[in-house]
Parts: C-alpha cells; sequence; structure tokens
C-alpha cells in the first residue's frame, strides 16, 4: 500500500471533506497510474495547504473523457449536487485540456473517508 498526497481547490475539498464529493477526478497520467485500490491519499487545500484528511482508494474509473465518466456518475458523487455537469466540465478543463485527456485518459478516483 501506497500514500500520495493531491491538492484541492476549497470547494472541492469541502465536498470531499463533507462527504458528498466520493469520486476525485484527475488525468491518468504516469503519476496517477501508480495509484492502487487500497492506497491511502491525504488530500490538502490549497493555497495554504494548511488543512488536509485522508482517503482510501476504494475503486478505480477509467475513462477516455470527462464527459464520459461524469454521463456515468453524475455530478453529485463527482462534484455536489449544486453544479451542473456543464460547470464541473468547464472547471475541469482549466486544469485538464480536451488534448490532455486525449492523450493521457482520464481517472475517477472512488474514495472513502477514513
Amino acid at each position: 500500500m501506497n500514500t500520495f498526497t493531491m491538492k484541492l481547490q476549497p470547494n472541492h475539498f469541502y465536498y470531499m471533506k463533507n462527504g458528498t464529493k466520493r469520486i476525485e477526478l484527475r488525468l491518468n497520467d504516469e503519476k496517477r497510474s501508480k495509484i492502487c485500490i487500497g492506497d491511502k491519499i491525504i488530500f490538502y487545500k490549497e493555497p495554504l495547504l494548511d488543512e488536509s484528511f485522508e482517503t482510501t482508494v476504494i475503486k478505480l474509473l477509467k475513462y477516455n473523457t470527462f464527459e464520459e465518466l461524469i454521463n456515468e456518475y453524475g455530478t453529485k458523487i463527482c462534484a455536489d449536487e449544486t453544479i451542473t455537469k456543464q460547470d464541473l466540465l468547464n472547471e475541469l478543463e482549466k486544469f485538464y485540456t480536451k488534448e490532455k485527456q486525449s492523450k493521457y485518459g482520464v481517472l475517477g478516483i472512488m474514495i472513502s473517508l477514513n
């Protein structure tokens, strides 16, 4: 079992910490492709990284695009029910362009809070 660290924007940090968000969305790049079921992830709140919590990976979801993943699972579990699918996709594309999604694919990391 390995332990990874990841940073989250404040709203997504609180969605996950409060139990709404159960799937973290990332590119399936070289770093994230090393994550396995049972690994721990410690999430830190940006920008100060002064708050954190620990989770356990319970399932890995591999898709070609974030849109495919969100279509399958919905925004309620990928963020929060107050966010529309299009708003979530727009937010993700600020960090992960469609070109990067095509190159690496995307990863949904289903977690449970520890």
